[in-house]
């Protein structure tokens, strides 16, 4: 089962970042970005994308990463994932944030976190791989802006007291 425990990592060694699916305080949630970032900035840039977890996240964790720029794409999973469609998955992930965001970098991510969890939890929901082209995906975030905007243009309630009076 993939565990969204850290979703990505932007731009690690500059400040906090949230993790909201992880179920911890605040200190135990930058302990283990400061463990995982420790464990991807001392890996040599010819070595394999995935790391044993255990010492981090408990037994029978691995962690995979793809460093694309300035951004660190982690996934932790268990054992009976596999690793490669693990790595894969992250190719559709970045895939479709680059389709949202038109070249993915570390803003879009800070500054657009809802919309990016909307494109994972439209990949993983559950920790279950729901979806994996990059195309259906931006269909249904492109239809979830479409429904939020227009739930956003809806007024229940008059934005005057001169509304109220004409009523």
């Amino acid at each position: 089962m993939v565990q969204r425990d850290i979703a990505s990592l932007a731009n690690l060694p500059k400040g906090p970042f949230p993790l909201p699916a992880v179920k911890a305080p605040v200190e135990k949630q930058q302990e283990l970005i400061r463990s995982v970032y420790g464990v991807l900035s001392s890996r040599a840039e010819n070595v394999s994308n995935f790391v044993d977890a255990e010492s981090i996240f408990g037994p029978d964790t691995r962690l995979v990463y793809k460093h694309f720029a300035t951004l660190y794409f982690v996934f932790v999973f268990d054992s009976s994932e596999n690793e490669l469609a693990m790595l894969d998955l992250i190719q559709v992930f970045v895939e479709t944030l680059d389709k949202c965001f038109k070249n993915v970098c570390e803003l879009d991510v800070v500054l657009n976190y809802s919309k990016m969890h909307t494109v994972m939890d439209e990949i993983i929901f559950g920790g279950q791989v729901l979806e994996t082209s990059s195309t259906e995906v931006m269909k249904a975030v492109e239809e979830i802006s479409k429904l939020e905007t227009a739930s956003n243009a809806i007024s229940l309630v008059p934005k005057s007291v001169s509304a109220w009076r004409s009523r």
